[in-house]
């Protein structure tokens, strides 16, 4: 995280705390998840057997993934390569474009290497929830990108999500606005599995933890909006968030709360799993994955045409002043954003009247994007202030 925008991303998810509400877009897309492709991700993960680093299974589960994203459309799909005392392995990173803040991310990560055992719990879970959310969110516009990322070498002690801080993060200076990190969410069989623990941080640096805290109680609220899950809070413990967390970035996560007594075994598979559960927790994540991406609908040709006429800015290009004319009575209050060429906010306000006018005269001549949020739509013009 840059850390000039720490601060800045911490407001904007104390924002979204305060205006946390039902989203029946959200919702929309929720419905589409399938448990059957849950169970047969799950079984075909199980199936490839002990992924330990250096291991066939794992370079079989590696090529999985990979081609189950391009499969899916995803063009953006990059193996990096790490060495260290027990092979060789790779992260798995995939990049989906936001549409508004394209150079601020939103990590949504899972390690995918497994420990004496298939790890269909720990963490077959984690790799097919990102699977799934590749699946409903390839087609579906996001203000801000995202990165699904398979992280390797967990189990012997964080080894690719380190490297990928170390030799990504750091170096690209990476503005990340949160990582939300899935590890073991498949509950246990044979016994009601109703809540999920959502995570949140409570370590040094303490800079990002106001920030990692308001965001978790967010994925909680998020959760049960879209999930038939209770939730419950706790803190960040020993999984791949932690290196971000080190290096002061923003980190939620999730973990089931009847907690596997077989994982690292042998007996870390299916039979002593609940799918059901890891469906519901694939629910309630895809939602806060909107939320916190900042989801909303595609316009059709139609619906272009009719908002193009509804909204008028004028002059443009424009100097000291923008007149912002609505051709019909606002029910509801339109957010209303100026966004520069590099994705960053320069002026926001609700706009409540029929006819507005912005000053404009301490806004650098540029070219920007004017982005009008109605609902779940997003209708966006471009402005020149010269």
């Amino acid at each position: 995280m840059k850390r000039t925008a720490i601060l800045i991303c911490a407001l904007l998810l104390i924002q979204t705390i305060k205006s946390q509400t039902f989203n029946q877009f959200y919702a929309d897309v929720v419905a589409t998840t399938s448990e059957a492709n849950v169970l047969n991700d799950l079984i075909e993960f199980e199936n490839f057997g002990i992924k330990t680093v250096g291991s066939t299974a794992l370079q079989n589960t590696e090529g999985w993934i990979t081609n189950r994203y391009e499969d899916l459309g995803y063009t953006d799909v990059v193996l990096q390569p790490f060495t260290y005392s027990a092979g060789t392995s790779n992260n798995i990173i995939v990049t989906k474009t936001g549409t508004i803040y394209p150079n601020t991310f939103l990590i949504i990560d899972a390690h995918y290497d497994t420990i004496n055992g298939p790890g269909t719990n720990d963490n077959g879970t984690g790799t097919v929830l990102l699977l799934e959310l590749a699946r409903l969110l390839k087609n579906v516009e996001t203000e801000y990108s995202i990165k699904f990322i398979h992280f390797s070498g967990e189990e012997d002690g964080l080894i690719g999500s380190n490297y990928y801080v170390n030799n990504t993060v750091i170096p690209q200076n990476l503005d990340i606005k949160l990582v939300f990190n899935i590890d073991e969410v498949g509950g246990v069989n044979g016994i009601t599995n109703d809540t999920v623990v959502c995570e949140r941080d409570l370590t040094n640096p303490s800079s990002n933890n106001a920030a990692s805290n308001e965001a978790t109680n967010s994925l909680a609220i998020l959760i049960e909006l879209y999930s038939n899950l209770n939730t419950e809070i706790s803190n960040a413990f020993a999984s791949d968030y932690v290196p971000f967390e080190n290096n002061g970035e923003i980190i939620t996560g999730l973990y089931e709360s009847n907690v596997s007594p077989v994982n690292h075994t042998a007996n870390d598979n299916l039979a002593n799993m609940d799918v059901t559960y890891a469906y519901e927790v694939i629910k309630g994540s895809l939602g806060a994955a909107m939320e916190f991406a900042v989801a909303y609908e595609t316009l059709s040709t139609e619906e272009q045409t009719y908002f193009d006429d509804l909204i008028t800015i004028s002059p443009n290009p424009s100097h000291n002043f923008i007149n912002i004319n609505f051709n019909q009575p606002l029910e509801d209050p339109v957010n209303f954003k100026l966004i520069d060429l590099l994705g960053q906010n320069v002026y926001e306000d609700a706009l409540t009247q029929t006819s507005q006018t912005i000053n404009v005269d301490n806004i650098s001549s540029s070219k920007y994007f004017a982005v009008f949020t109605i609902a779940s739509k997003r209708i966006v013009k471009t402005v020149i202030i010269d």
